[in-house]
């Protein structure tokens, strides 16, 4: 079944360089097996970065057991929707590409949130907020 993104379209890539998605697809495609939410498509700023970190999700060492190169501010990467929530609600979320974001993010995130932080806003958003 073809997952679809936060405004109702088909997903569409996040990032194949780093390559992301909690299936290494390049998609923040999700399932039963993905316990994190991997599904928001963030382009990861430095701010954000350093406060993942802070509450204890590294996010800029490389580990190669898993295919995780290590994200530097500008790379596009599928972040965990509850870890990116943490740092809207500290004031230093990510630029949210809203194409590629999952709308399983939604259990998680309020669709405001993710356009208040979106990167690739639709020319109307009147369908979007109330």
């Amino acid at each position: 079944m073809e997952q679809r993104n936060v405004l109702g379209g088909s997903l569409e890539v996040c990032s194949l360089e780093p390559l992301t998605g909690f299936y290494r697809d390049g998609f923040c495609n999700t399932g039963p097996d993905d316990v994190g939410s991997h599904t928001v498509c963030a382009v990861v700023t430095a701010d954000f970065l350093a406060h993942q970190a802070l509450i204890g999700n590294d996010l800029s060492t490389p580990m190669p057991q898993y295919g995780f190169p290590g994200l530097q501010p500008g790379d596009q990467w599928g972040v965990c929707a509850g870890r990116w929530l943490q740092s809207f609600e500290a004031g230093v979320a990510a630029p949210v590409v809203l194409r590629a974001t999952n709308e399983a993010s939604l259990q998680f995130v309020p669709l405001d949130s993710l356009v208040e932080s979106a990167a690739d806003a639709p020319d109307d958003l009147s369908g979007l907020l109330p």
